[in-house]
């Protein structure tokens, strides 16, 4: 009689632990990020990874949220599209929340600032950005650089889909300048010989996480996030990673 109890039990808990064994961890939902993984330190890959400031932000709002990132990595003028349509959860690609953008998407809070600048090639006769009257200007398709070129008079806008595209034009004497976002700007000056960056900012303006206009849950938690990682430091602590502070 024990022996049968103890046989039994012994089952019972095999039985137990079979079961268990089927029973599946429940998977997070998703979170897809659209970005254009060619400006760095924004967004940039190294080897087969894509990495920079947004990603982590991006990872860092998943993990607050519970949700599986995923990044989708495509032309940057497809990415507001790629958010309106609802293929994407949000789009974060150093984006600048601008009129024409707000008419298709939402934003939510800017989350950095940043600034556009001028790169010259040495020996040029631009010295301030109101020398650019007149001249060839080189920006990446889709960014607020092209449409901020597109306002200087009798100005000459080549448009590249990569950013270093079009700094590699400068360098080879196809255009006299480029205009893009400062910290894409030093990374792609220190890599080819004889440019610089103008001293005085073309301008000033501020960056967010893009989310489609009928996703007003996703782009409350987004802004609960974000506020929660820069009350915690965390926010400054990722862009410090990429950008010194000094």
């Amino acid at each position: 009689m024990r022996i049968s109890k103890i046989i039994c039990g012994a089952l019972a808990g095999i039985i137990a632990v079979s079961m268990s064994g089927c029973v599946k961890t429940p998977e997070k939902p998703s979170l897809v990020m659209a970005t254009n993984a060619e400006f760095p330190p924004y967004e940039y890959k190294e080897g087969e990874n894509i990495i920079g400031i947004d990603i982590e932000i991006a990872q860092a709002i998943a993990d607050e949220l519970d949700m599986e990132l995923v990044i989708e990595d495509m032309a940057f003028d497809s990415i507001i599209p790629a958010v309106k349509s609802g293929k994407n959860d949000m789009g974060i690609a150093a984006l600048t929340v601008n009129d024409e953008r707000l008419a298709d998407v939402d934003f939510s809070t800017p989350y950095t600032t940043a600034t556009q600048v001028v790169i010259i090639k040495a020996g040029t006769e631009v010295d301030f950005p109101g020398d650019l009257v007149g001249k060839k200007v080189g920006v990446q398709l889709g960014t607020t650089g092209a449409e901020y070129a597109g306002d200087i008079e009798d100005a000459v806008v080549e448009e590249y889909n990569k950013g270093f595209e079009a700094v590699q034009a400068l360098a080879d004497g196809k255009i006299d300048a480029v205009i893009i976002d400062r910290e894409p700007a030093e990374i792609f000056v220190s890599q080819v010989e004889g440019l610089s960056i103008l001293d005085e900012e073309f301008t000033i303006e501020e960056y967010a996480i893009a989310v489609a206009k009928d996703n007003d849950e996703l782009l409350e938690k987004i802004n609960t996030a974000l506020a929660d990682l820069e009350s915690s430091g965390k926010l400054q602590e990722i862009i410090n990673k990429y950008i010194s502070a000094e």
